[in-house]
């Protein structure tokens, strides 16, 4: 696979530099690199900028508001995103929700809900995982009451990434109890503010807050924010989840560690008289990181390079998933490494470094990849079914 860029992509990189060297809100960026967390108005800051340059929807089609870039224009365009150190898009959005919505949803609902993603003013949560109900999505007992035109709500959702900085919530609902447990599943939208939305933090080991618990207590919403046909909401999740496990690959992201982790080891001492880059074992891992990133980038370009503009990658989504995860929990290991000379200080012990600590909440979270979006065991079995058709 030759993956050298045109010329005319490389001219589209150094515009993308530009802008955000130059235009793109600087303290963001500083606020970001630094690991301090972002508010909600930090995130509609930076997601706004994107969406006034017309660049946040990267990867929609022209007719729904997107800029009409190549596979190898929205690659650059993420490269020079993570190089630059700015936010991480707010997936569920721009990412998640926004193409089963320019799919499957009516004109008026593209009309209400597709401008404010695409500009990055409005915000979204989504509300899949259930106690009970986590991998084994199909399993939810969250339940949608259909009466005179008026969905009641009642159930309870967890580990619902950015709720706290979300206007909506999209949903999957039990309207049906009727044949297999995929069935008599919708789709449904909810304002967070309605009645009965109780917002609950999870509060992680760092003591961020990123996660969240939702609660519905007869909340009502109208049936005109059903997305598609009722019952079919697990297929429209399975085409989001295509769309998901794809923006997990951040290969920018994971070359950006990897170059602060190659920084750290060539400054920093093996616990003896030579450097932790000289150290063999350590030495083959960083090299074992890097070519599996190498892997997973040539693995996304022939995934995406076969599909047209706004399509969802489907099945082989889950080859990335798996990769993707299992590169970012690999390469985290190594921030363990390079933040264990300060594990228990002692006489010529430098002082304790900030990225230290934040190194590790890094590795932290990313346990937790090769759960969420669907276990790596279940993309195994997905890519054992439905790609090799065993």
């Amino acid at each position: 696979m030759n993956l050298t860029f045109k010329p005319e992509t490389e001219t589209f990189r150094a515009q993308v530099r530009t802008f955000f060297e130059t235009e793109f809100p600087a303290d963001i960026i500083a606020k970001n690199r630094s690991g301090t967390p972002l508010t909600t108005e930090d995130i509609r800051r930076s997601e706004m900028a994107l969406g006034a340059k017309g660049w946040l929807a990267s990867a929609w089609p022209e007719e729904f508001g997107g800029p009409g870039w190549s596979v190898e224009e929205q690659y650059v365009f993420d490269e020079e995103l993570e190089r630059a150190g700015v936010p991480t898009v707010t997936p569920m959005g721009v990412v998640y929700v926004g193409p089963v919505l320019y799919t499957f949803a009516s004109d008026e609902q593209k009309a209400k809900w597709l401008p404010g993603i695409r500009d990055g003013s409005v915000g979204w949560a989504q509300g899949y995982s259930e106690p009970g109900a986590g991998s084994d999505l199909a399993s939810l007992q969250f339940s949608a009451t259909l009466e005179d035109g008026t969905y009641t709500l009642n159930g309870h959702k967890i580990w619902t990434s950015a709720a706290q900085h979300a206007e909506w919530i999209f949903l999957l609902a039990r309207t049906s109890n009727e044949g297999k447990k995929q069935e008599g599943i919708s789709f449904i939208c909810c304002r967070m503010d309605a009645p009965g939305v109780t917002l609950v933090p999870i509060i992680t080991i760092d003591g961020k807050h990123v996660l969240n618990e939702v609660l519905f207590d007869n909340v009502k919403v109208p049936e005109a924010y059903r997305i598609g046909e009722e019952g079919k909401g697990w297929t429209y999740s399975q085409y989001l989840l295509g769309f998901e496990r794809t923006s997990y690959a951040r290969i920018g992201g994971k070359r950006a560690m990897l170059r602060h982790v190659r920084e750290l080891a060539t400054a920093l001492p093996d616990g003896g008289n030579h450097r932790l880059i000289d150290d063999p074992g350590f030495a083959r891992k960083l090299t074992e990181a890097e070519m599996a990133v190498d892997g997973l980038e040539m693995t996304v370009f022939r995934v995406l390079s076969g599909l047209s503009s706004g399509n969802s990658p489907g099945d082989a989504a889950s080859t990335i998933k798996i990769l993707a995860t299992e590169t970012h929990q690999e390469i985290t290991e190594l921030f363990l490494d390079t933040a264990a000379a300060f594990a228990q200080p002692g006489p010529g012990t430098p002082g304790f470094p900030a990225y230290a600590a934040r190194d590790v909440s890094a590795y932290f979270a990313g346990r937790a990849q090769s759960i969420y979006g669907g276990t790596n065991e279940i993309q195994r079995t997905i890519i054992a079914r439905k790609v090799l058709g065993l």
